[in-house]
C-alpha cells in the first residue's frame, strides 16, 4: 500500500472540498479522507496510478498550493523517459 499526506491551505472551504472530492474519485485505486479542519487530504494507494506530479496538478488546478508531508514514495515518482549519455 503507498501512503501519501498533502497539506494544502483553502481546504476548509466546501466548495473546494467538493470540487477535490470529484478530482480524485475518477483515480482508480484512490482512497483518500479530507481533514478540512486541518488542510490535511490522507491518499492512499493499492498500486501506482498516479504521479505526484500529477497530484500536484490537480491541487493547482483548484488553486490550492499542495505540500507533501514526509517523503514521496519512490512508486509515485515520475519514472524519467531520457537516458544518460555515453562518453
Amino acid at each position: 500500500m503507498i501512503e501519501l499526506e498533502v497539506y494544502a491551505t483553502g481546504l476548509r472551504d466546501l466548495n473546494k472540498v467538493l470540487e477535490l472530492d470529484h478530482q480524485l474519485e475518477a483515480i482508480p485505486g484512490l482512497r483518500y479522507k479530507v481533514d478540512s479542519n486541518h488542510d490535511l487530504v490522507y491518499l492512499e494507494l493499492d498500486e501506482p496510478t498516479i504521479t505526484a506530479r500529477e497530484i500536484r496538478a490537480i491541487f493547482k488546478k483548484l488553486d490550492l498550493d499542495p505540500r507533501f508531508i514526509g517523503a514521496i514514495p519512490p512508486e509515485l515518482r515520475p519514472k524519467s523517459k531520457t537516458k544518460p549519455l555515453s562518453v
